[in-house]
């Protein structure tokens, strides 16, 4: 038997080489890869589906400040998952 896709599967989006370079020049791309895939795909998306170049430069200063915060995704408190202790 066949199974189907998962309906909550979203596209990969790959990165832009400004965002890249935006990354490395803050020196922000430890903090972008430590967040978990989603949140990297998710930024990347949003970033890439502003309809004007003025709008993809304030998404990503957004992406790169919560970076440089470390609490926040998408302007909502976020903290990286500690590891289980036994």
């Amino acid at each position: 038997m066949t199974s189907l896709p998962s309906p909550l599967r979203r596209a990969l989006h790959p990165m832009p080489g400004f965002v890249k370079h935006a990354l490395e020049q803050r020196d922000l791309m430890a903090a972008y890869e430590a967040r978990p895939p989603y949140q990297r795909n998710d930024y990347l998306g949003w970033i890439l589906r502003a309809k004007t170049d003025a709008t993809q430069l304030k998404r990503l200063e957004q992406m790169l400040d919560e970076l440089a915060d470390g609490a926040l995704y998408m302007r909502t408190k976020w903290k990286p998952a500690t590891a289980k202790r036994r």
